[in-house]
C-alpha cells in the first residue's frame, strides 16, 4: 500500500467510524493528530483522555471502533467496489468545494469528479414540474453541456434528473450528489439515470457507503451541490421550495443565482419570480446563460431546443405557436390567422402538427397539442 493509500485507508476510518454529524470533531482531531495517529489512539484506548469532556462520548465511539479493526482491509474492500474516497486537503478535492465554509471533510465518489478548470453549473428546480418546466431544464442542460458546461444536481425526480439527462444525453458530464450513500439509488425510478452518471460522469455523496436516505441527510448535501458550482441555475420553484435551501447556499458561498422566468399564475414559478425581484439574473435562453458564464457561445446557429436546429417554413411558423400548454387546433388556427397570410386550412393544420409530433418537436395530449418538453 502505498503512503497515499496508506492516508486515504486511516481517513476513511475516521470518517466512517465517527459517524454523520461529526464534522467538528473530526476537524478538531486532525488539527491535532495526522489520522494514523488518531487510530493508534483509539486503539490504544488512550484517545478519550486525550480529547477531554467535550468529545468524550464521540472519543469512545472511536476506540470501539479501532478494536481489532483491518483498516488496509477495509480501504481494500471499498476500493473493490469502484467506490472512490478522497479526503479535503489531498490534491484531488474539488477546489471549489474546498473554498465554501463547511466544506465536507471527506467524499465518497464512483466515476469522475468535475473537472476543475471547466465551468459548472448547478440545474436544480421542482420535483413536480410542469412541461415547461422540463422543457427548459433539458433545453438549457443540453445546450449547456454541449458547449462544455459541466453539470451537476442532486438527481431528484423532476428538473435535477430531467436536466442530467439532457446533459448526458447531449454527451456532457453531469455529476450527481445524492443524500445517502454513493452505492444506493435514490430515488429509486432514477435507476437508468445512476448507472449513466456513473458511467459517463460521475456519483458523489458525503455519507459512508450503505447509508440510507432520510430527510435529514437532504439539505446538508445541497451545500455540495451548489459548492461544486460556479453558479445556479433555477428551473421552476414553489414560494416555499427545498429548491431555496440550495439557492441560500450558494448565496452564502458567493456563487452566481440564474432563473428562468415564467408565469405569474403559475405557482410553479414564484419561487423563480421572486428569485428575480430579490436580484437573481433572469435568463430567457441557453445563449444568454452561456454568455453569463463568460463563454462565448460557441455552439452558435443552434436553436434554443436543447441544441436542435429548428424547422423553418410552414412547420416552423406552426411550432413557435406551440405552447407547453396544450391547446385545440381551434384555437392554434385563430393564432395562426392573426399572424401569417395566407390563410391556413384546419386539414393543412392538423397535417403539419402530426409531422412536428413525428419529429419530436411537439405532443399530442387528448386531442390537444403541446410543444414538446423532452426533445434533446
Amino acid at each position: 500500500m502505498t503512503e497515499k493509500d496508506r492516508y486515504k485507508a486511516y481517513m476513511h476510518w475516521l470518517f466512517q467510524a465517527a459517524g454523520m454529524g461529526s464534522r467538528g470533531f473530526i476537524r478538531a482531531l486532525l488539527a491535532l493528530w495526522p489520522p494514523e495517529e488518531i487510530y493508534r489512539l483509539a486503539a490504544g484506548g488512550q484517545l478519550a483522555e486525550k480529547t477531554g469532556k467535550k468529545y468524550l462520548e464521540k472519543a469512545r465511539k472511536l476506540e470501539a471502533s479501532a478494536a481489532g479493526c483491518d483498516v488496509a482491509g477495509e480501504y481494500e474492500r471499498l476500493c473493490g467496489r469502484g467506490i472512490a474516497f478522497v479526503a479535503a486537503g489531498e490534491e484531488e478535492y474539488p477546489k471549489k468545494l474546498a473554498m465554501i465554509p463547511d466544506a465536507p471533510c471527506a467524499l465518497y465518489y464512483v466515476g469522475r469528479l468535475p473537472d476543475p478548470d471547466r465551468k459548472t453549473l448547478a440545474v436544480i428546480g421542482a420535483r413536480n414540474c410542469s412541461a415547461y418546466g422540463r422543457s427548459m431544464a433539458s433545453q438549457f442542460a443540453a445546450f449547456l453541456a454541449e458547449a462544455g458546461v459541466q453539470i451537476v444536481s442532486g438527481m431528484a425526480r423532476g428538473v435535477d434528473g430531467i436536466g442530467q439527462q439532457a446533459a448526458l444525453d447531449a454527451g456532457g458530464y453531469s455529476l450527481g450528489v445524492l443524500g445517502c450513500g454513493v452505492d444506493i439509488c435514490y430515488p429509486p425510478e432514477n435507476r437508468e439515470l445512476y448507472e449513466r452518471l456513473i458511467a459517463q460522469g460521475g456519483i458523489c455523496s458525503e455519507y459512508p457507503p450503505g447509508i440510507e436516505p432520510r430527510a435529514l441527510l437532504f439539505p446538508p448535501r445541497n451545500r455540495i451541490i451548489s459548492g461544486l458550482c460556479d453558479g445556479v441555475l433555477v428551473v421552476e420553484a414553489k414560494e416555499r421550495s427545498g429548491t431555496l435551501i440550495t439557492v441560500d447556499m450558494a448565496l452564502e458561498q458567493g456563487r452566481e443565482v440564474y432563473a428562468v422566468p415564467g408565469r405569474v399564475t403559475d405557482p410553479l414559478s414564484r419561487g423563480c419570480n421572486r428569485l428575480i425581484r430579490q436580484g437573481a439574473a433572469l435568463v430567457e435562453s441557453p445563449e444568454e446563460l452561456l454568455r453569463e458564464l463568460g463563454l462565448d457561445g460557441g455552439v452558435r446557429g443552434r436553436c434554443q431546443d436543447g441544441g436542435t436546429l429548428l424547422p423553418g417554413g410552414l412547420p416552423g411558423r406552426i411550432l413557435k405557436l406551440l405552447d407547453y400548454q396544450p391547446q385545440t387546433t381551434e384555437e392554434l388556427l385563430r393564432q395562426y390567422e392573426a399572424a401569417y397570410e395566407p390563410p391556413l386550412s384546419i386539414p393543412e393544420l392538423c397535417l403539419e402538427l402530426l409531422r412536428l409530433c413525428a419529429d419530436g418537436y411537439a405532443e399530442q395530449v387528448g386531442g390537444l397539442y403541446v410543444r414538446s418538453g423532452w426533445r434533446s
